[in-house]
């Protein structure tokens, strides 16, 4: 018999006809002959709600105990779900991520899998149990309940069905698949019935939040299959893999975008070694990521200084460069936090010249100016003003013909 991991996201199990709903549908699956193992998430908002109550009782929870806390509405849906297949008959348990033997290291709220011990969930699918495990969690080195941040039970899916071998991992959601486009900025975005693990993992870090980079990067490790679909509708998905491509007619496969992004501009940087060092260090102490980075051409031995960064870390960042630009000589600090990107992704582009060129051209049509762009060998990314992103996806997608399949 095979094994498949299949995991619904929070607005899959919202409500108890939503539980109801993924129940009959796990039930599909375990009566096709498969050993099903189900990865949830917590119920619509609960994540949202339980950091709400909490910074009403304590604007700045202690980490340990706000991952605890967190970690209970996965714990919620899990038992719930499997009380649900009880009830029409069919033999389920619902484990926490450490009773699944899922372990982390201790960066509460942004845990990484360590590793993943899975005899408890093999012994309950032998004994022909469906195995409902709660989502976006594990245990520390300290016997500690850490969570895994944004996208963690995605995470939690692929890991389980790398370390159980299955057939497939089925990440079940709200959408009916991957789009050339976020199909609310673009109705004539097409679903894609098949991409590659790379092209996804630059749209996943690109913007597009149908599926978490983390849970693409273990797909393409493991060589695990994944079928993104929707829990809402018996419609087919799409499969991310590691195949080559079936659709190499149009190179760019996919835009993406991404509303959460913010600049610092450091003037009057002395151009000397050791410079970025000093800037950059204490931000990653501080556990700040910096994305696009791009320093001007020395002039007189003085340049300017430019990264990105998400909006919610510009004030803890300036506070942080403030005194670094002060040691170093450096003339001033300014943010921007009203920015936005748009990204052309596909793996044919990287022997085929032009797509910068009519990138850029299109976006010059709508009279978008370009602050930044950052490249990588399948992707094109330029850094915009945040209110003309809309703009520029509708005309990029246009533009590379996506509606056309």
């Amino acid at each position: 018999m095979a094994i498949v991991v299949q995991k619904y996201g929070g607005s899959s199990v919202a409500d108890a006809d939503k539980i109801r709903n993924v129940a009959r549908r796990v039930a599909t699956s375990f009566n096709k002959g498969n050993k099903v193992v189900v990865v949830v998430s917590a119920m619509g908002d609960t994540t949202d709600d339980l950091i709400e109550l909490a910074s009403k009782i304590n604007p700045n929870p202690e980490p340990r105990e706000m991952d605890l806390l967190l970690s209970t509405g996965e714990i919620v849906s899990s038992t719930l779900l499997a009380m649900a297949l009880h009830a029409i008959g069919f033999s389920a348990v619902a484990l926490s991520g450490p009773q699944a033997g899922i372990s982390t290291d201790a960066a509460f709220s942004r845990a990484r899998i360590t590793g993943i011990e899975p005899r408890r969930v093999e012994k309950e699918l032998d004994k022909g149990n469906i195995v409902i495990v709660a989502g976006f969690q594990g245990i520390t080195p300290d016997n500690d309940i850490a969570t895994l941040g944004r996208g963690g039970s995605d995470t939690t899916a692929v890991a389980l069905a790398a370390s159980l071998k299955a057939r497939v991992c089925e990440i079940y959601t709200d959408v009916e698949g991957v789009y050339t486009a976020d199909p609310r900025l673009v109705p004539e975005a097409r679903k894609l019935d098949e991409i590659g693990y790379e092209e996804m993992l630059e749209m996943a870090t690109s913007g597009a939040r149908v599926m978490h980079h983390r849970s693409v990067e273990l797909g393409q490790v493991f060589n695990m299959p994944i079928l993104v679909a929707s829990s809402m509708v018996e419609k087919p998905g799409t499969i991310i893999h590691g195949g080559k491509n079936m659709e190499q007619r149009n190179k760019v496969r996919g835009i993406a975008h991404d509303m959460d992004v913010a600049k610092i501009t450091v003037t009057g940087v002395p151009d000397r070694p050791g410079i970025a060092a000093a800037i950059f260090t204490p931000l990653a102490r501080a556990g700040i990521s910096v994305d696009t980075i791009v320093q001007n051409a020395s002039a007189n031995n003085i340049t300017d200084l430019t990264f990105t960064l998400i909006k919610k870390d510009v004030s803890r960042a300036m506070e942080i460069i403030g005194p670094v630009a002060r040691e170093i000589g450096a003339r001033e600090c300014l943010s921007d936090s009203k920015l936005g990107k748009v990204s052309i992704i596909g793996t044919g582009m990287q022997n085929t010249p032009g797509y910068a060129a009519k990138m850029f051209q299109t976006l010059f049509g709508q009279d978008i100016n370009i602050q930044l762009i950052t490249t990588s060998e399948i992707r094109i990314t330029c850094i915009i003003a945040e209110d003309k992103v809309k703009e520029a996806v509708k005309a990029l997608h246009k533009a590379f013909e996506l509606d056309k399949g």
